[in-house]
């Protein structure tokens, strides 16, 4: 089934690709289709508002970035043409907004009319139209970025992939951190059709007695796809899967490693989530996965633990740890304590900011991090992002719950409003990874939050 599945995937590859460029599949992994041929009326529409619409070239867009930061750059291709196609252009603040919902969405995305916008598609052909569109909606510092994405990259400048797995579920393939340690790192992004669900970070250590896996991924097949990758590293089963947490993208895969033999680990108060809202996560991946849900089913973990539970075997030493819950019910983590390697799951972010619920307590997310520290970590496989250190993990991710909490709490001193915490200075933040998606979202959640504190 997983090939059929791959089959369709490359087949909509190729009919997308007709009509574009005759490329050598085998020698180029992205190719550059060329722009398709207009109208001579459609030509001259396009040239019309090219002159209407100010314009910036690559150089341009370089130097308005590094002097700009807060630069929102909106690429109007769709979700499938930034996977299949190379990625898209690598900017501190960056949404996806497809030409046909740009009037829509764009408010969500960049509430200040001010703000400076750059618009681009890959050959500059939809882009200048979305560019006037924002133009007439009174979006006062607009320009279409004109050489398009593809020469952006063509040049060796910065993209962000958003599948380095094409002919995998997986988003990216596993990397081994240490000796025995893997990690298939997620995108950086929120779950979609395109990643398979993959935006956190699926690992898994191998030893002489059986393999260890940490997160069971968002459904059956991107579950599999990992099983697939361990398989090509080991002949050793899969003994046990730690979910970090209650969330969709760390337990819904369970039911395929349940088939494989193996058991689900849960910290209590991620079983106790999990019952109440098992079921409720798995419709939300059904709607947004469609054909990718095949053979989902929502399971509860076969083992239960409170603060630590030991799972060494093979002569690795493996322990599975609690130590408050911090950015969801019954976060878990992994530490490997001769190895000094933590996979932290989401304790610690890093490149991506972390997300805040409504039932977040940043507090002792916080209050947490002292415990967190004292084993000793130095290596640290945080929940979203690639593996790294401690102080890394520390500086965006404790540091940036105690920054919110400062000047949330100083909107509270002054008597402030909601509206007022949704504008606290985060700049120093704002190039992560889904800062524009949360970066409002947190600051009303922590102003909620610490109303009643």
């Amino acid at each position: 089934m997983k090939t059929v599945f791959k089959l369709c995937g490359l087949l909509g590859g190729l009919l997308y690709l007709a009509g574009a460029q005759a490329v050598n599949l085998a020698a180029v992994k992205h190719p550059i289709p060329e722009a398709p041929t207009l109208s001579q009326a459609a030509q001259a529409m396009l040239e019309d508002v090219m002159r209407r619409v100010p314009q910036i070239d690559t150089a341009g867009l370089m130097a308005q970035l590094q002097a700009r930061p807060e630069t929102v750059v909106i690429d109007v291709r769709t979700p499938p043409e930034l996977a299949n196609l190379g990625g898209r252009i690598d900017a501190p603040r960056f949404a996806n907004l497809q030409r046909g919902w740009l009037e829509f969405q764009i408010e969500t995305a960049v509430p200040d009319k001010n703000t400076p916008v750059v618009v681009y598609c890959g050959v500059s052909q939809r882009s200048p139209l979305a560019a006037e569109a924002l133009i007439q909606l009174g979006y006062s510092n607009v320009r279409n970025y004109r050489d398009g994405f593809f020469n952006w990259r063509r040049a060796g400048l910065p993209v962000v992939a958003t599948d380095a797995a094409p002919d995998s579920f997986l988003y990216d393939l596993p990397r081994e951190v240490l000796p025995g340690v893997w990690s298939a790192i997620g995108a950086t992004a929120p779950g979609t059709y395109e990643n398979s669900g993959h935006n956190n970070n699926l690992s898994f250590i191998i030893t002489d007695a059986g393999v260890v896996v940490v997160n069971a991924g968002d459904n059956y097949l991107l579950a599999q796809s990992l099983h697939d990758e361990i398989n090509k590293r080991t002949d050793q089963p899969v003994k046990y899967v730690v979910l970090e947490n209650g969330q969709g993208h760390a337990m819904l895969g369970s039911s395929y490693w349940k088939e494989q033999g193996a058991k689900i680990v849960a910290q209590r108060d991620t079983a106790a989530y999990m019952e109440k809202f098992g079921y409720e996560a798995l419709a939300g991946m059904r709607a947004r996965q469609h054909d990718k849900a095949y053979r989902t089913e929502f399971v509860m973990p076969d083992i239960v633990y409170d603060d630590k539970l030991d799972l060494s075997m093979g002569g690795r030493k493996i322990e599975v740890l609690h130590l408050g819950n911090a950015h969801h019910h019954g976060d878990t983590m992994v530490w490997l304590p001769d190895q000094k390697l933590v996979v932290a799951g989401d304790t610690a972010f890093h490149v991506r900011m972390p997300p805040i619920f409504e039932d977040t307590n940043t507090a002792r997310w916080i209050s947490i991090w002292d415990r967190f520290e004292a084993l000793g970590a130095e290596v640290v496989i945080p929940g979203h992002g690639g593996p790294t250190d401690m102080a890394t993990v520390r500086h965006w991710t404790r540091d940036y719950l105690a920054h919110l909490r400062e000047k949330v709490a100083e909107v509270l001193a002054r008597g402030g409003s909601l509206e007022d915490a949704y504008q606290v200075d985060q700049a120093a933040y704002l190039h992560l990874h889904t800062a524009d998606e949360l970066g409002r979202l947190n600051a009303g959640r922590v102003f909620r939050s610490m109303e009643f504190e």
